[in-house]
């Protein structure tokens, strides 16, 4: 075989594309390095990136506005009127007609006592107070038979004193004449049958002169007697119609007694803490259970260094957390006037002892402007976030939702730009 032709294992024979051995003394060529920046370069990582990015960038532009234009706090509850429910009089209780967590409207029947003792008081207290209706009227029939008789008796006075005037004036003309009788008997004009008439005369007006002076001082006393009389009759009648006063007062009372076994919601709402059931004995006073209306508001304790730019009126985003944050409208309705520990059971008294400066809380009364849902079970004690917004800067969110999209592709652009060049 010649040798020009080649064989298997010849070093020029080889798989196509391979490179040859190097020659003796000629250098190794060096390997391609591999690219290391290839997936950080791939448009997909870098547009994810990007909308990470701008998703934490509006949350943090958000927050970022938020915290320098508004106060917030978790000390934050919701509160509303809790209407204790007390019987007003003493009893046994015979019926319950609500459950708890119950809702009740204004009126409806609560709870009834057993009305036996009251409804026997009030059939008492009638029946004596029919007895003193009857002593009045007889009272005032008595004072009104004096009156009569008192006029009665004025007017025999005044008849009496009109005969004695009578008889004092025939009395006057009598003794005249009887005086010039005297006279002329003297002087033999008249005979002394005359004279004897004239003097019996002048006797008779005399003795009827008397006679009904008499009788006008006695009629006199008798309209005295009468009027002192009727003031007794008046006095007495008085004093029933007194009674008779305090015995409706008493039928009043007790009538009121009766309705208050029957105990009645003062407002709607729902029934919560019910302590009563049937048979149990009540006594005047006694909780026994509250009514919580749906009327609620939010009670904020900011700190005082919070309260530089609040003021009534101002917007509040609240959150309340029984509904996983969900945040209603709502407004600033009034700032209380001094810290909550001033109004504790014990404040605290600064001038005693070693101070210590502490930050001071104060109650806001944050108000609702639409209404909460009537499914979900929104009373006092609930924990809520108020967002109160004290600056008129605002931020709208499609503002900071473009700001933060702009600034993630600018980042995008710039990474990739920077990426690349360094891959070179």
């Amino acid at each position: 075989m010649s040798e020009s032709s080649s064989t298997p294992n010849s070093p020029s024979s080889g798989p196509p594309g391979a490179q040859p051995p190097p020659a003796p003394g000629q250098s190794q060529p060096a390997a391609p390095k591999p690219n290391g920046n290839g997936a950080l370069q791939s448009p997909a990582f870098i547009w994810v990136s990007a909308i990470v990015l701008a998703v934490l960038l509006y949350w943090g532009l958000n927050y970022l506005i938020s915290a320098y234009t508004s106060e917030t706090t978790d000390d934050a509850f919701i509160t509303g009127h809790i209407v204790s429910i007390a019987p007003r009089v003493s009893g046994q209780v015979s019926a319950v007609h609500v459950l708890d967590n119950e809702f009740v409207t204004n009126g409806e029947l609560l709870v009834e006592l057993d009305p036996s003792d009251y409804a026997a008081t009030l059939g008492q207290k009638q029946a004596a107070a029919s007895s003193s209706d009857s002593n009045a009227k007889a009272a005032l029939a008595g004072y009104n038979l004096m009156k009569v008789k008192v006029t009665t008796a004025e007017a025999d006075a005044r008849k009496s004193k009109a005969d004695a005037d009578a008889a004092k004036a025939t009395y006057t003309k009598a003794k005249a004449d009887f005086e010039r009788a005297k006279e002329l008997v003297k002087e033999n004009t008249i005979s002394s049958e005359e004279y004897d008439q004239f003097k019996a005369a002048a006797d008779e007006a005399e003795a009827d002169l008397n006679s009904s002076n008499d009788k006008a001082a006695a009629d006199a006393s008798k309209v005295n007697e009468a009027t002192a009389q009727m003031e007794a009759a008046r006095a007495e009648a008085d004093a029933v119609l007194s009674q008779l006063d305090e015995s409706k007062t008493e039928v009043d009372t007790a009538q009121l007694n009766l309705s208050y076994t029957k105990i009645y919601a003062p407002a709607d709402g729902l029934v919560t803490r019910k302590q009563v059931e049937a048979g149990d004995y009540l006594e005047t006073g006694q909780t026994i259970l509250s009514i919580v209306p749906r009327d609620v508001w939010v009670v904020a304790n900011f700190k005082e260094s919070q309260l530089k730019n609040m003021k009534p009126g101002q917007p509040v985003r609240v959150g309340i957390d029984a509904l996983g944050g969900r945040e209603f409208a709502a407004h600033v309705d009034s700032i209380q006037m001094g810290s909550g520990a001033v109004f504790s059971l014990l404040p605290p008294e600064n001038a005693v002892g070693n101070y210590v400066k502490v930050v001071q809380r104060v109650p806001v009364k944050i108000v609702f402007n639409e209404p909460l849902p009537e499914d979900k079970t929104i009373g006092p004690g609930l924990s809520v976030d108020p967002r109160v917004q004290t600056s008129s800067f605002q931020a709208p969110k499609a503002v900071t939702a473009i700001v933060a999209i702009v600034l993630a592709a600018v980042a995008a652009l710039v990474f990739k730009a920077v990426s690349g060049r360094d891959g070179k």
